[in-house]
């Protein structure tokens, strides 16, 4: 932890205050995803909304614990970290979308998020890894999110079972999960070089893989949870040299988290917000020319298994 402070801020203040933030115990507010009209009167009392919340998002005392509500039971809202609502922001950007997958979708955050956000007309919600999909499945039913597919494919297939077929492609990379540790949960070896590195090569290969899944035009949205280099500016860094028909573009409402560790548009939340435990974002445009007969370019993922639709 200590060694990573020193590579990310260089007065000692600024470490000491990124280190307390990690090890003292933090009641963050919960961020409440409205999916249906707010209920009159209130059910929570809202705490005041920064500038880049959704209008449809509040934030909320933890010690009014929104997640055991009857509302969110009945699916009429979804509860995040304020941090995933920041990342998720990333969408901001995107001006229409008729098709969406969200590749890494467990338990489901990302995916009620896009469909809030933008009401695709087709979700395809991923997850590869079996043990977490029926977490995805509950939460989408709840919810009643709908048009959805859950699928559960490796990202080595997109290349060919979904070359060039979605509108916006999310990204919320498995990552070595150091805000974790923000919010008071275990992260074993979260720090460790080693497991900073597995990570980053892991995340190049899902991006790599997603990045062919995105229409001409369309967008690629890459988040993470953690808050190394390595994990975030320098794979954006990466993708940008391996594929450059994509370009990072500007998040406007998350102008004021601006990354200061490179010039390409990048967006960071420290846990020192004291709104959340801090998250990483950005929004690449694939800017190829689409050389396609109109009509001619399908959904896609037809070829894939469907676990479960609504």
């Amino acid at each position: 932890m200590l060694r990573l402070a020193g590579r990310l801020f260089t007065e000692q203040s600024s470490r000491d205050e990124f280190v307390q933030s990690l090890t003292a115990a933090h009641d963050f507010p919960v961020a409440v995803v409205w999916l249906r009209e707010r209920p009159e009167p209130p059910a929570f009392r809202a705490l005041p909304a920064p500038n880049w919340l959704p209008p449809w998002v509040d934030l909320v005392p933890f010690a009014q614990r929104p997640g055991r509500h009857e509302l969110h039971e009945q699916g009429a809202c979804y509860c995040l970290d304020p941090s995933s609502v920041f990342m998720a922001q990333g969408l901001s950007a995107v001006t229409g979308a008729d098709t969406v997958l969200d590749v890494c979708a467990s338990p489901g955050g990302k995916s009620v998020m896009a469909w809030r956000a933008l009401q695709p007309s087709r979700l395809f919600s991923n997850e590869v890894i079996g043990k977490r999909i029926g977490a995805l499945i509950s939460n989408l039913k709840r919810c009643q999110i709908a048009p959805v597919s859950v699928l559960s494919v490796d990202t080595v297939q997109l290349p060919t079972a979904a070359a060039g077929a979605f509108d916006v492609v999310l990204v919320d990379a498995p990552c070595s999960g150091q805000s974790l540790i923000a919010r008071g949960k275990p992260s074993p070896g979260c720090f460790h070089p080693a497991t900073i590195n597995m990570n980053a090569n892991r995340q190049r290969r899902i991006l790599a893989n997603s990045m062919a899944a995105v229409k001409p035009g369309g967008w690629l949205i890459y988040m993470t949870c953690t808050y190394s280099l390595k994990e975030n500016e320098r794979n954006v860094d990466w993708l940008l040299k391996k594929h450059p028909t994509f370009e990072a573009q500007q998040i406007p409402i998350l102008a004021a988290f601006r990354s200061d560790y490179t010039t390409t548009p990048c967006y960071r939340m420290w846990p020192m917000s004291e709104i959340g435990a801090g998250g990483f974002v950005c929004a690449l445009r694939n800017v190829a020319e689409d050389n396609t007969r109109p009509g001619s370019r399908g959904v896609g993922l037809s070829s894939v298994p469907v676990r479960w639709s609504a």
